[in-house]
């Protein structure tokens, strides 16, 4: 069974520095692309950051330049840097992962559990 544990979340300031982790466990053939989505107060789950198998990133227009996302596939974990932190990035963080997770090719997605990650101003 394959299991997706975040770590790293907390308390900041506004222009802070944050690196959230998630790391991957189970029987896992490949990682097509790992992201990671926050949900604020109030609000839905938006999509934050994604890396995808052959390094390729994508970001929220919100967090661009500010946010970095990396990976170490010997790991199977994947990372948030997150600088020049604003109270308006305070959300629960989530992990997700899309995984191949047989030798036939059989894929899969999962969740983390979320952090907490909450900004002051």
């Amino acid at each position: 069974q394959v299991q997706l544990v975040e770590s790293g979340g907390g308390l900041v300031r506004a222009g802070g520095s944050l690196r959230l982790s998630c790391a991957a466990s189970g029987t896992i053939f490949s990682v097509i692309r790992m992201a990671w989505y926050r949900q604020g107060p109030g609000k839905q789950r938006e999509l934050v950051a994604t890396i995808f198998s052959g390094g390729i990133t994508n970001y929220a227009d919100s967090v661009k330049g500010r946010f970095s996302v990396s990976r170490d596939d010997a790991k199977n974990t994947v990372y948030l840097q997150m600088d020049s932190l604003k109270p308006e990035d305070t959300a629960v963080y989530y992990c997700n992962a899309d995984l191949t997770i047989s030798a036939w090719g059989q894929t899969g997605v999962y969740w983390g559990q979320g952090t907490q990650v909450t900004v002051s101003s």
